[in-house]
């Protein structure tokens, strides 16, 4: 069973030193630019190069995040910014951007490379296409359950990594648009402003009757932590190279107490083969963090109707009990604990957005500083909006973080075994000799390492006791301060000798420990290879034809709607879900669709482990049945699920690829794209410089009511995964919104083939392509009319757009 790597979350530098002392085997951070964490505290270069070196010293690896999508004008700063980690020594970099990480794998190849949960990998075959282009490490998406991980694992030659603690996202990772079409602050950016973590009503409307109902309401995208301590020997077994941990913006106490856990359960089956879960351990890993207890996520096959905790989006600490009594007056609560508590920790109550420091602790009138569970209590200096029946939350423990932070805080506990020669012979300096030991050194950064130092001090003949082994053992011993402890220690002492200064040992042991960090250090830091220039792309003015050429995308086809009455001069191909061209009820209207334009069959952006066999027999029988042009990929695992139709059929890149750079594009066309859609989110100008120097045709959409998430998720059933009784909403004749606190409503359309939901814009993208050297463009329709559809294509056609506070420019104006 080889070792599982685990990994920590650094947002600081007592974040840093809290996951290293507390058994990380490598480390996560960001720097100032260009990572998915912007509103951490981060890093500039200068501390990034420390935080190499302090780890390097602990045996500990060093991962960089940039892991966000770069611009052509930042691509040569974040190309530097690697240029100075890996000469630093970083052990791997954290990509999401395609362009770049093809970019770091061809010019670096001594540098790992891991493809970012944000590249939104999530089956074998995205796996093997990274594989196959050089990624070293795959992180997978956090939808996945143990049997996908472990199949892929199997069959797989990378690397794998998983999410095994922390913050869940309802929404796909790299997928999700909602907190920059509607706020301007791009996840895929590093500036996710929580579009999740709000309330929401989800409301039905009934086709027929377009009567309206509230079904559910609270924090409906608001989901549970994951706490994946049950499923450690599951996934080890699986092959699963490393363990992550969420969270770049938690306290270091946070990161502290969950490091700590989790290797001790790591440590605990891979050394026993046992594995027996302390309640204790997971009562600490509740108060230093828990939204409504913890969850599974979607690591159980079995589907997981507690993902979502609808009550409170933020910490909920742990329930201590319920209002007895309010005495308003006094500010006191009375209440029997479910939880020892302590002068210094902090609570919260059901119905308050504020916390409240406990600073007076009562049983009846005699004040203490710590009561059991249990027992009841009286909490002064309470005063809100409190009533009795509240229930009240301790959201943080004094004694716990307390224990956290002596665990980091001016100590060393993760250290390096060293062997030490000091010789001591009459009338020669004392000379001290540092090496590695060969049976526990743990790579070629240590390996035979072996350093000497002289003093100046020479020892004296003893006028009464000499100095003795022991008291030169015990002495060379005292490294506590360091990463290094002496496993083996060996004194050539002549008799009768004294040391007129004993700090002489403490000097001489410091001197030459100082010259082992240098040697390690100094084996660390890297030369630069010969890097290929950035090619600085010709922009080509490509003056734009009077009419754009027009694809339609139907997510639905209408058995009464007439596909006759589309304006045939104008509009040029149709794109159809895989869903769609497999229903043999729309055989009629898809045929007739193709006597008139080019069909393309429309990849979905999520093809799960089981729905990829179904896929590729529906993908066959579609080919045979109608006359299909081509391809629209939406996920990087396309491309080798469909390898055998590249020669014969043209490869479309959907935005779900997430494209922002020239790059990007580059790398798409080598492995078989012959046109790209763009992101959704960039500015006119980003688009016009990226068209202006693209090396295929770039096409943009510029109309549709567009998903804003892609989730694994029913909020109709409330589940991860369908099952026999969740309901079958998603059958019936209505449409369903989650309505947000301003009153505008975001279309929820769900999906009974692979549990996969859209949650779409509460407003109709529609753009003008007059200053855009654009000529392939994209409308994208879900259950619009035919005279609306012809409206839409006649206003695209002629490059204007629909007017009215019903529409949106999206992201055409506003950086992100």
């Amino acid at each position: 069973m080889s070792k599982v790597e685990l990994l920590a979350p650094v947002g600081d530098w007592d974040c840093l030193k809290a996951a290293v002392q507390n058994g990380a085997d490598a480390v996560y951070f960001g720097v100032e630019q260009f990572n998915a964490r912007m509103y951490a505290k981060n890093f500039n270069i200068d501390d990034m190069k420390q935080v190499i070196n302090y780890c390097k010293l602990r045996n500990v690896k060093t991962n960089l995040t940039l892991n966000t999508l770069i611009k052509n004008c930042e691509f040569e700063n974040a190309i530097d910014l690697v240029k100075e980690a890996y000469v630093a020594g970083i052990d791997a970099i954290i990509v999401q951007d395609f362009g770049l990480a093809k970019y770091l794998i061809d010019n670096f190849p001594h540098l790992p490379i891991h493809a970012s949960t944000q590249m939104t990998v999530h089956n074998l075959q995205g796996v093997l296409e990274l594989e196959k282009l050089g990624f070293d490490r795959v992180v997978l998406s956090r939808e996945l359950s143990c049997e996908e991980i472990e199949y892929i694992c199997k069959n797989c030659n990378v690397e794998i990594e998983t999410f095994i603690h922390g913050a869940l996202c309802i929404c796909y990772s790299g997928q999700c648009l909602f907190s920059s079409v509607v706020g301007g602050r791009s996840g895929n950016r590093g500036k996710c402003a929580g579009p999740c973590r709000l309330p929401y009503e989800l409301i039905s409307e009934n086709n027929s009757t377009h009567e309206i109902k509230t079904i559910n309401k609270g924090y409906l995208l608001s989901t549970k932590d994951l706490c994946g301590i049950a499923y450690i020997p599951r996934l080890i077994q699986a092959g699963v190279k490393c363990f992550k941990i969420e969270g770049r913006m938690k306290r270091p106490e946070y990161v502290a107490t969950v490091t700590r856990i989790y290797r001790k359960y790591i440590d605990m089956f891979q050394n026993t083969n046992e594995f027996n879960i302390d309640e204790k351990d997971i009562n600490d890993l509740m108060q230093v963090f828990n939204r409504g207890g913890f969850s599974n996520g979607h690591l159980d096959s079995k589907h997981n109707s507690s993902l979502i905790f609808q009550e409170k989006p933020s910490n909920m600490g742990l329930y201590l009990g319920t209002i007895k009594k309010y005495n308003s007056n006094k500010g006191h609560i009375t209440l029997q604990l479910e939880e020892d508590l302590d002068l210094g920790d902090s609570i919260s109550v059901s119905n308050e957005s504020s916390k409240y420091l406990v600073s007076e602790l009562m049983i009846k009138n005699d004040n203490h500083k710590h009561i059991s569970s249990g027992t009841e209590v009286t909490i002064g200096r309470m005063k809100g909006n409190i009533k009795v029946g509240d229930k009240v939350y301790k959201i943080s423990s004094k004694s716990l973080s307390d224990f956290a932070k002596s665990s980091y805080d001016n100590c060393e506990n993760k250290k390096i075994p060293l062997n030490c020669n000091i010789t001591i012979k009459k009338n020669t300096p004392i000379k001290m000799k540092i090496s590695t030991n060969k049976n526990t050194c743990y790579n070629e950064l240590y390996s035979n390492i072996c350093v000497e130092d002289v003093s100046n001090m020479i020892p004296i003949d003893a006028l009464k006791t000499p100095i003795s082994v022991e008291r030169v053992v015990k002495q060379i011993s005292k490294t506590s301060n360091t990463p290094f402890y002496f496993e083996n220690i060996t004194v050539l002492l002549d008799d009768g000798l004294y040391v007129p200064s004993i700090s002489t040992l403490n000097e001489l042991r410091r001197s030459t420990l100082e010259k082992v960090e240098q040697e390690i250090l100094n084996r660390a830091k890297r030369s630069l290879p010969h890097i290929q220039n950035i090619s600085k792309k010709t922009i080509t003015y490509i003056p734009s034809m009077e009419h754009p050429k027009i694809a339609l995308f139907f997510r639905n086809l209408f058995l009464d709607f007439d596909y006759s009455k589309l304006d045939k001069e104008k509009i040029n191909r149709i794109y159809l879900p895989l869903k769609i061209l497999a229903n043999k009820k729309y055989a009629d209207i898809i045929t007739s669709l193709s006597e008139n334009f080019d069909i393309y069959l429309y990849i979905p952006t999520i093809i799960k482990t089981n729905y990829k066999n179904v896929a590729l027999n529906l993908i066959e029988q579609i080919l045979f049945a109608y006359n299909i042009k081509g391809f629209i990929l939406s996920n990087i695992a396309d491309f080798e699920l469909l390898k055998k139709y590249q020669k014969d059929y043209e490869f479309i890149g959907n935005y779900s690829l997430n494209v922002f750079n020239n790059n990007s594009i580059d790398e798409y066309k080598k492995i078989g794209l012959n046109r790209i859609t763009l992101s959704r989110e960039l500015h006119q100008e980003t688009i016009k410089e990226i068209i202006s120097s693209s090396s295929i045709d770039t096409e943009i959409i510029i109309y549709g009511n567009l998903p804003l998430m892609v989730s694994s998720y029913c909020f109709l059933g409330k589940t991860n995964k369908c099952f026999p009784d969740c309901g079958t909403n998603c059958k019936r004749d209505n449409k369903y919104y989650l309505k947000d606190r301003l009153g505008f409503n975001f279309r929820v359309i769900p999906d009974s083939m692979q549990t996969v939901s859209l949650i779409c814009n509460s407003k109709t993208l529609s753009i003008s392509t007059k200053d855009l050297p654009i000529n392939f463009v994209r409308l994208d329709f879900i259950d619009e009319s035919i005279s609306e559809i012809n409206k839409a294509v006649d206003t695209a056609y002629n490059r204007e757009k629909l007017e009215g506070l019903q529409y949106t420019n999206g992201n055409l104006y506003r950086e992100v």
